[in-house]
């Protein structure tokens, strides 16, 4: 599998990343979930995404996956108001025990990239949630810190010299990141993480969502069908629910200043499509600007922000 530089952290990471927020919101088999996430590993995804929020997620890691840690780049997120923490969201005494609380749930001594996970700008400027991963990896409990967030917040947060990440969303409904976050990571050597990035296969009837889905991918949904465009349109041949997945990977992948995609899933066919579609490089660069083009004209105000 290609693997691209994480900005200035330097490390080699495949361009499609695991992302474990199926497995905990849809309730997945763990030791199944486990077997298929250590398949990845063996056939070249070596990172994987998670975050404290995501129920059950970080034990998943610490008893499926924590014996293969040599094989992956581990990112977390945190920040938000922790279950018996007695302090506010993004206090300096939230993150020092999200960190505590993950080092010992995932049975690591260190994790690769911790992120703050969707502050504000306010949060990000007033200084105190960063400074407390700040001390955490100069006390080298975590290598790396990042932020997870889109719009002005994260293109302000790549700006920052200790930010060395930034996980936001951008895919064929979710574009305006593009624009905002990749041009100032360029500009400081900042590694891109992208979330969401088939765009929650919004091509389907939200009738067919699972679980959280059905409400999470409602506004993406509704941005595909004001779009007008199908695959067809675009010159692919074939049922959209074959195609659009292949189309909608490709075109994010192929974002300039793009490092790795996160796609989550639990069936492992599907994940083997995605590191088959990954294979097939960018998109015509012909499809791209279409896509781009439909964007700008169901949304000629640039009202549609970055989702989190």
């Amino acid at each position: 599998m290609e693997k691209r530089t994480l900005g200035k952290t330097g490390l080699q990471v495949s361009v499609l990343g695991y992302g474990c927020a199926p497995v905990a919101y849809l309730k997945a088999d763990q030791p199944v979930a486990g077997q298929m996430i250590e398949a990845l590993l063996d056939e070249g995804i070596n990172l994987i995404d998670t975050a404290t929020s995501y129920p059950g997620s970080h034990e998943f890691i610490g008893n499926h996956l924590s014996h293969r840690k040599k094989d992956f780049v581990l990112v977390s997120k945190c920040g938000q108001k922790l279950g018996g923490v007695d302090a506010p969201a993004w206090s300096a005494e939230v993150i020092d025990a999200s960190i505590e609380r993950a080092l010992a749930t995932m049975k690591v001594d260190q994790i690769d990239l911790m992120l703050l996970h969707s502050c504000d700008l306010a949060i990000l400027k007033q200084g105190d949630a960063l400074g407390a991963l700040v001390k955490a990896r100069d006390a080298g409990k975590i290598a790396h810190i990042g932020y997870s967030g889109d719009d002005t917040a994260a293109a302000y947060a790549a700006g920052l010299p200790d930010i060395a990440v930034i996980e936001t969303s951008i895919n064929i409904v979710d574009q305006k990141n593009i624009d905002v976050v990749l041009s100032p990571a360029r500009e400081h050597n900042v590694g891109i993480i992208v979330k969401r990035p088939i765009a929650n296969a919004c091509w389907k009837d939200l009738a067919d969502q699972k679980g959280l889905y059905k409400t999470y991918v409602a506004t993406y949904t509704d941005r595909l069908a004001k779009m007008n465009i199908t695959p067809a349109d675009l010159g692919f041949d074939g049922a959209p629910s074959d195609v659009w997945p292949s189309i909608a990977l490709r075109f994010t992948l192929g974002q300039a200043g793009v490092t790795t995609a996160i796609v989550g899933t639990t069936n492992i066919a599907n994940a083997r499509k995605n590191l088959a579609v990954a294979a097939q490089g960018p998109l015509p660069e012909h499809v791209t600007s279409r896509l781009k083009a439909a964007f700008k004209r169901a949304d000629p105000e640039g009202k549609w922000t970055g989702q989190t």
